[in-house]
């Protein structure tokens, strides 16, 4: 066996992938206690928290180098996305990364301008959910903080740009989420065309939906952690409840999910670096699965801290919150079903 198909199999970090994930954690950690969380609401918004994050080189990581990035991988934004779900960061990161990557696949001068501001954080990108209809209007994650979204408008990748983000629309994952009217947008710049348009877009959408994966995948984690310390402390009828079946047992399942969610959105997101085309159903089988451990998972969290876990003081529910909210913002998870569905049939023929 090679060693490009050992890495098939094998999806443990390598050294420099392990000092990310070690340098993005202690940054969040430091940089991002739940004072901050709770301070940005409902907006979802951190200015400073953003800045900071830019400084760290965030915003430039993910770009080629031909755009004055350093050339970073899935894999390396992934493991910058599972720091950030752990700490529920109030900044647009999964959606600004993404976004700035695609616009740096299309490769046009036009888009020059722009990219710089990406690149240095001072002009925020996002990326329509759907594919945009004349005459109709898009909630887009991020777009209230957002001066232009890319979207795909029958074979036309164009980028919309604004003079003011739209209004915030509040949400249960306290995200700045907004609605956008297309029509109206100030400016229009067509960056693809033809199947170059619907490659970039899908390729977006893919790697939005394993960095989300990512995220839910710390998200829960924290959770968790909050949890088991929790359940440490607390006695009922003089014994520890961690000693509980009821409660040991089940807080074991989410730690094993949590491990498997894991595995498949690392799974995903080394295939899109190195075999995008070999299984394409991945990064939708990363999200559903990752969605479904982060609700089930912060759902029990809440659920084991009893009377204080079902309070908006308490800090688990910034997770369960959150959990609910962020797992919609990839696309529906049942049409993900149905891709995975599709794509599994087509495989076997």
């Amino acid at each position: 066996m090679d060693l490009h198909e050992l890495r098939r199999q094998d999806y443990t970090l390598e050294e420099i992938s392990q000092e990310v994930l070690v340098a993005f954690g202690d940054f969040f950690r430091d940089q991002c206690p739940t004072s901050v969380v709770r301070a940005s609401e409902p907006l979802g918004f951190d200015q400073n928290l953003w800045d900071r994050l830019v400084e760290m080189g965030t915003t430039t990581m993910g770009l080629p180098e031909s755009a004055g990035g350093d050339g970073a991988g899935v894999i390396e934004l992934a493991l910058v996305a599972e720091e950030f779900g752990r700490a529920v960061a109030p900044v647009p990161y999964i959606e600004h990364v993404v976004t700035s990557r695609a616009l740096a696949a299309a490769a046009t001068p036009a888009l020059d301008q722009v990219l710089a501001g990406a690149a240095d954080g001072s002009h925020i990108v996002a990326l329509a959910s759907y594919p945009i209809q004349p005459g109709s209007k898009q909630l887009v994650p991020a777009g209230a903080v957002a001066k232009s979204v890319l979207g795909l408008a029958g074979d036309d990748l164009i980028l919309y740009t604004v003079e003011q983000s739209p209004a915030l629309v509040r949400n249960q994952g306290h995200t700045p989420l907004a609605w956008w009217d297309f029509d109206s947008a100030g400016s229009r710049i067509v960056v693809a065309t033809g199947a170059n348009a619907h490659a970039i877009f899908k390729r977006a959408h893919d790697e939005r939906m394993v960095l989300m994966a990512s995220a839910l995948v710390g998200m829960t984690e924290s959770a968790l952690a909050l949890t088991v310390e929790f359940t440490k402390t607390r006695e009922t009828m003089g014994v520890l409840i961690s000693t509980l079946q009821g409660v040991a047992f089940p807080l074991t399942d989410i730690a094993t999910n949590i491990a498997g969610a894991r595995n498949i959105a690392r799974k995903a997101a080394w295939f899109l670096d190195n075999e995008p085309d070999q299984r394409p159903e991945l990064p939708a089988i990363a999200m559903v699965y990752s969605a479904q451990t982060a609700t089930h998972g912060t759902t029990n969290a809440a659920h084991f801290q009893g009377g204080l876990g079902f309070t908006l003081e308490a800090d688990v529910s910034l997770y369960f919150l959150r959990s609910k909210g962020w797992s919609a913002l990839a696309g529906d998870p049942s049409a993900h079903l149905v891709d995975i569905g599709d794509h599994v049939l087509a495989s076997a023929k």
